[in-house]
């Protein structure tokens, strides 16, 4: 390796392309800031070490005759080159470079110029700096070639040239998470030379660009063979973000296409498979990123589609990983490898009762091998499956998640998967993904959606098991569900099986977790508003009341956006009443007071944080908006508010009758919506409102 070059040496008579094994553009704020602070922290007689871009060459035979490229290397004027370490900081340099060229081209003082008759320093002009780091034009075509970019078949090629470097006619083009991160970079980098340009002016900026391309210093390093470049790149870390798994195992199939013999698959098989290598992580990539403002974590797919696909172990961390790039997806598998068997001292690392569930049943899984050591090796058609699976796999993850932009989903189905992302979805994600996949019938996936519903509900919102109980069966169900060895119907009966426990002789709900964990709250002053899971019920509650009329009033994600529950949920009786609230409740104890406040019955949902203004008000004053002197509207009141603020403005007065008697309806809701019962004595002890009853229960 040679002594470290300049930007400016580096990109000397080269085109640069980021090859399909790479993975797309992945810096984020914190890494623009370190490479901002770097620049312009840089002393102009110094020089910075930024680290190690290392290429491998494409012959110039390999460049084919009608590729944008080929006219720049037939002449021998430019060599084409992979990147294979360092696409992040070159990704980086060029949209910098492209943001400089903006803004200099949009100063007043410039409106009109060519770029060859803006000057940047006193020797380069702009069209000199775009013809050395950004693109050429071909005098005889008219078209650009750019001298960074990626390959034709990278998600990310269409929105660098059109969305970054500013390539006329641009089109509409497909946005992922990476995509989010290069309009992002360029955003940042437009911003800080604006406002560096502001406080140090044009020649501040000039200095700026010289310490850029002369200042920042690389260590070029070449590959030769390409069969080393997936070897080496498995062996590197990007500077500032490590590699995720899910990118680490796309170059390790594209590596492992290289190890086959002609035997098993000749050069067209070969091209063949990593196509589809290619066109699945596009797709998972595509998918994962389409919501870009909120995309999905490349392992919590990876890891999921593992559990449907493969096994599932108790193994803690990246046990997933471990068994898709060390056990199965290996050059081993592919390959004999000749090992003398050497014994090894064991070290078993001691685990936390946590880390278990369901024990017995991990240990079988855990046990099960792989499919390649059945007799077999790891065959180019293993590969195929599984990147197949990969493709497909991929969207109904997205759409699990996001069934409101799911395609081709009808509103009944999207409204029972949002139901199960409203209560927590938790390990039953990949379930849901396979179901989505694996089952033609609407009407069979709405009725496993609404038995995972009520098993969470159950278990977990008014039960006290712990968040991996039944994880490993379910895990299990996912897998078998996928390989077609499970049904929907074997799956229900783990699921009711598994709650038998919530269940008394006679069918029905066991309260006694529930009302354990109420007496504390209600012990503690804070009753029914304590409970974690009041804002989602209260949400159904208002869903349902919504159902009727079909208008929507109150938003989920609005719900969540709130820092403190006094936004969202109302105490109608208050915690501190006033004078108007005497009579009501004059012959309570101040204890019993605070039970009727926080009972189910008296918590409301509002459907905007302005009546969190309502707080004390009289009953009256509360269901009526609130005008100011103008006649303006300054507040609403419950009539015109959610749907359970209505419902509650028809009552004339609000007493302890009305509190009992919303709150018995609203546990009957419960009842009817996770489909159970409770016992009429049991309904009475879940209002919490005679003192007399509770302290028998407690005795008791």
């Amino acid at each position: 390796m040679e002594k470290p070059i300049s930007l400016e040496r580096l990109f000397t008579q080269k085109i640069f392309r980021i090859p399909d094994f790479q993975r797309g553009y992945a810096w984020r704020h914190e890494q623009l800031r370190a490479f901002w602070e770097d620049l312009v922290n840089l002393n102009t007689t110094r020089s910075h070490y930024t680290g190690v871009v290392t290429l491998t060459e494409v012959s110039g035979s390999s460049v084919r005759e009608d590729s944008k490229e080929h006219w720049l290397v037939d002449d021998h004027s430019y060599r084409l080159y992979h990147v294979v370490d360092g696409q992040q900081r070159l990704t980086t340099f060029v949209i910098f470079i492209q943001a400089f060229v903006n803004f200099f081209r949009k100063l007043p003082v410039h409106q009109g110029m060519p770029g060859k008759e803006i000057y940047v320093t006193d020797s380069m002009t702009l069209a000199d700096i775009e013809e050395r780091y950004l693109f050429r034009t071909n005098p005889r075509g008219g078209f650009r070639t750019y001298l960074f970019g990626y390959t034709e078949d990278n998600p990310s090629e269409e929105f660098l040239r059109f969305r970054i470097l500013g390539e006329p006619d641009g089109k509409q083009v497909q946005e992922t998470f990476y995509t989010l991160n290069l309009d992002n970079a360029s955003k940042y980098f437009s911003g800080q030379i604006a406002e560096f340009h502001r406080i140090n002016g044009h020649q501040g900026l000039a200095d700026l660009f010289k310490r850029l391309t002369k200042r920042l210093l690389v260590n070029e390093y070449a590959i030769d063979d390409e069969f080393d470049v997936f070897v080496a790149f498995e062996t590197m870390n990007n500077r500032g973000k490590k590699l995720s798994d899910l990118e680490l195992l796309k170059n390790r199939l594209i590596y492992l296409t290289t190890l086959y013999g002609d035997e098993q698959v000749d050069g067209a098989g070969k091209k063949a498979l990593r196509d589809d290598i290619n066109d699945a992580w596009k797709e998972v990539y595509y998918q994962l990123g389409r919501n870009k403002t909120r995309p999905l974590n490349d392992d919590d797919f990876l890891r999921a589609h593992w559990i449907s696909y493969f096994k599932y172990s108790r193994d803690t961390g990246r046990d997933y990983a471990r068994f898709l790039l060390d056990e199965y997806f290996t050059s081993q598998n592919v390959h004999d490898l000749v090992e003398r068997t050497v014994i090894l001292e064991t070290v078993e690392e001691q685990r936390s009762e946590a880390d278990f569930d369901d024990a017995d049943e991990a240990m079988t899984e855990a046990l099960e091998k792989p499919a390649t050591s059945r007799g077999s090796k790891l065959a180019p058609k293993h590969i195929r499956d599984y990147v197949g699976s990969l493709r497909q796999s991929a969207q109904h993850w997205f759409n699990s998640f996001y069934p409101h932009l799911a395609i081709g989903m009808s509103e009944v189905e999207r409204i029972a998967v949002d139901r199960l992302n409203r209560i927590g979805m938790g390990y039953f994600r990949p379930l849901v993904m396979v179901v989505l996949k694996s089952v033609d019938e609407e009407a069979q996936r709405l009725r496993i959606f609404e038995r995972i519903e009520r098993f969470i509900f159950i278990a977990f919102r008014i039960g006290t098991a712990r968040s991996n109980y039944r994880s490993s069966v379910f895990y299990r169900a996912a897998r078998d569900l996928n390989r077609r060895e499970a049904t929907l119907s074997e799956i229900t009966q783990h699921l009711d099986s598994s709650l038998a426990y919530a269940f008394d002789q006679d069918g029905k709900l066991r309260i006694d977790e529930f009302h354990s964990i109420l007496f504390k709250k209600f012990e503690e002053g804070t009753g029914y508003y304590g409970w974690s899971s009041l804002r989602h019920f209260l949400y159904e509650y208002e869903q349902h009341l919504c159902s009727r009329s079909r208008q929507q009033k109150v938003d989920w994600d609005d719900l969540l956006k709130s820092g403190s529950d006094r936004i969202s949920i109302e105490h109608i009786y208050p915690q501190t009443p006033g004078a108007a609230w005497e009579a009501a409740f004059a012959d309570l104890s101040e204890k019993d007071k605070i039970r009727y406040a926080g009972s189910i019955g008296n918590l409301l949902l509002l459907s905007m944080s302005i009546n969190a203004s309502l707080q004390n008000d009289a009953f009256y004053d509360k269901k009526q908006p609130r005008y100011d002197a103008s006649g303006a509207k300054i507040r609403n009141g419950y009539s015109d508010g959610s749907h359970s603020e209505i419902q509650v403005a028809e009552n004339d007065d609000w007493g302890r009758e009305q509190i009992r008697a919303r709150g018995e309806g609203l546990l009957m809701f419960m009842e009817k919506r996770w489909g159970f019962a409770l016992r009429d004595d049991d309904r009475e002890k879940l209002l919490f409102l005679s003192s007399e009853r509770q302290a028998e229960t407690v005795s008791d």
